[in-house]
Protein backbone atom coordinates (compact mmCIF):
# COMPACT_ATOMS: atom_id res chain seq x y z
CA UNK A 1 0.00 0.00 0.00
CA UNK A 2 1.60 3.53 -0.90
CA UNK A 3 1.47 6.41 1.27
CA UNK A 4 -1.40 8.22 -0.52
CA UNK A 5 -3.58 4.93 -0.23
CA UNK A 6 -3.10 4.98 3.59
CA UNK A 7 -3.86 8.34 3.73
CA UNK A 8 -6.95 7.81 1.77
CA UNK A 9 -7.40 4.59 3.95
CA UNK A 10 -7.46 6.40 7.15
CA UNK A 11 -9.59 9.80 5.45
CA UNK A 12 -12.37 6.89 4.84
CA UNK A 13 -12.48 5.21 7.68
CA UNK A 14 -11.18 7.34 10.95
CA UNK A 15 -10.01 5.29 14.22
CA UNK A 16 -12.23 5.37 17.13
CA UNK A 17 -10.98 7.62 19.72
CA UNK A 18 -10.79 4.74 22.67
CA UNK A 19 -11.37 7.43 25.30
CA UNK A 20 -15.11 8.15 23.60
CA UNK A 21 -15.68 4.34 24.37
CA UNK A 22 -14.67 3.97 28.19
CA UNK A 23 -16.92 7.63 28.40
CA UNK A 24 -19.86 5.92 26.71
CA UNK A 25 -19.02 2.90 29.55
CA UNK A 26 -18.89 5.16 32.20
CA UNK A 27 -22.44 6.32 31.41
CA UNK A 28 -23.94 3.16 30.72
CA UNK A 29 -22.49 2.20 34.01
CA UNK A 30 -23.78 4.75 36.14
CA UNK A 31 -27.23 4.96 34.57
CA UNK A 32 -28.08 1.02 34.72
CA UNK A 33 -26.86 0.95 38.76
CA UNK A 34 -29.05 3.76 39.24
CA UNK A 35 -31.70 2.41 37.20
CA UNK A 36 -31.96 -1.18 38.57
CA UNK A 37 -31.20 0.13 42.29
CA UNK A 38 -34.49 2.31 41.64
CA UNK A 39 -36.47 -0.69 40.53
CA UNK A 40 -34.95 -3.30 42.99
CA UNK A 41 -34.56 -0.29 45.94
CA UNK A 42 -31.72 -2.54 46.97
CA UNK A 43 -28.27 -0.98 47.07
CA UNK A 44 -26.18 -4.05 47.28
CA UNK A 45 -27.74 -4.31 44.22
CA UNK A 46 -26.80 -1.51 42.59
CA UNK A 47 -22.87 -1.56 44.07
CA UNK A 48 -23.40 -4.70 42.15
CA UNK A 49 -23.88 -3.34 38.61
CA UNK A 50 -21.72 -0.60 39.52
CA UNK A 51 -19.25 -2.71 40.70
CA UNK A 52 -19.58 -4.66 37.23
CA UNK A 53 -19.37 -2.07 35.44
CA UNK A 54 -15.94 -0.99 36.90
CA UNK A 55 -14.41 -4.43 35.84
CA UNK A 56 -15.13 -3.72 32.69
CA UNK A 57 -13.79 0.40 32.44
CA UNK A 58 -11.05 0.37 34.82
CA UNK A 59 -8.95 -1.92 32.52
CA UNK A 60 -9.98 -0.62 29.79
CA UNK A 61 -8.97 2.35 30.48
CA UNK A 62 -5.45 1.54 31.84
CA UNK A 63 -5.09 -0.46 28.17
CA UNK A 64 -6.53 2.91 26.54
CA UNK A 65 -3.92 4.53 28.51
CA UNK A 66 -1.47 2.72 27.29
CA UNK A 67 -2.19 2.08 24.15
CA UNK A 68 -2.21 6.20 23.33
CA UNK A 69 1.08 6.93 24.57
CA UNK A 70 4.26 7.63 22.60
CA UNK A 71 5.73 4.89 23.39
CA UNK A 72 3.17 2.63 21.43
CA UNK A 73 3.12 4.43 18.51
CA UNK A 74 6.51 4.12 17.90
CA UNK A 75 6.89 1.69 14.94
CA UNK A 76 4.65 -1.48 13.82
CA UNK A 77 6.64 -3.90 16.55
CA UNK A 78 6.28 -1.74 19.11
CA UNK A 79 2.92 -1.02 18.71
CA UNK A 80 2.04 -5.34 18.34
CA UNK A 81 4.14 -5.56 21.81
CA UNK A 82 2.94 -2.48 23.66
CA UNK A 83 -1.08 -4.10 22.68
CA UNK A 84 -0.14 -7.54 24.14
CA UNK A 85 1.22 -6.35 26.88
CA UNK A 86 -1.60 -4.04 27.72
CA UNK A 87 -4.39 -6.68 26.78
CA UNK A 88 -2.01 -9.02 29.53
CA UNK A 89 -2.63 -6.00 31.76
CA UNK A 90 -6.41 -5.46 30.99
CA UNK A 91 -7.53 -9.12 31.37
CA UNK A 92 -5.01 -9.25 34.36
CA UNK A 93 -6.66 -6.63 36.52
CA UNK A 94 -10.19 -7.74 34.92
CA UNK A 95 -9.36 -10.68 36.79
CA UNK A 96 -8.61 -9.14 40.14
CA UNK A 97 -11.24 -7.15 40.60
CA UNK A 98 -13.34 -9.91 40.04
CA UNK A 99 -11.84 -11.84 42.64
CA UNK A 100 -12.15 -8.85 44.93
CA UNK A 101 -15.43 -8.55 44.57
CA UNK A 102 -17.00 -10.45 47.53
CA UNK A 103 -14.51 -8.44 49.35
CA UNK A 104 -15.51 -4.79 48.85
CA UNK A 105 -18.82 -5.05 47.55
CA UNK A 106 -21.33 -6.44 50.52
CA UNK A 107 -23.93 -7.88 50.05
CA UNK A 108 -22.57 -8.75 46.40
CA UNK A 109 -24.85 -10.02 44.03
CA UNK A 110 -23.37 -11.63 41.03
CA UNK A 111 -26.14 -11.77 38.44
CA UNK A 112 -26.33 -7.94 39.10
CA UNK A 113 -21.90 -7.80 39.05
CA UNK A 114 -22.06 -10.17 36.07
CA UNK A 115 -25.38 -7.59 34.32
CA UNK A 116 -23.17 -4.66 34.80
CA UNK A 117 -20.21 -6.23 33.04
CA UNK A 118 -22.41 -7.65 29.97
CA UNK A 119 -23.78 -4.33 29.88
CA UNK A 120 -20.61 -1.87 29.39
CA UNK A 121 -18.72 -4.89 27.42
CA UNK A 122 -21.58 -4.57 25.36
CA UNK A 123 -20.70 -0.77 24.52
CA UNK A 124 -17.58 -2.03 22.31
CA UNK A 125 -20.85 -3.02 19.82
CA UNK A 126 -22.13 0.45 19.76
CA UNK A 127 -18.58 1.54 19.11
CA UNK A 128 -18.49 -0.17 15.51
CA UNK A 129 -21.54 1.46 14.89
CA UNK A 130 -20.01 4.88 15.60
CA UNK A 131 -17.01 4.29 13.41
CA UNK A 132 -19.52 3.11 10.57
CA UNK A 133 -21.19 6.40 10.58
Amino acid sequence: MTREEAQALRAKEPSLNPWRVIGAQVLVGVLSSALIGLVFSSMGIMWSVLYGAATVVVPGALMARGMTSRLSGMSPGVSAVSFMSWEMVKIGVSVAMLLLAPKLVQPLSWPALLAGLVLCMKVYWIALLWRGR
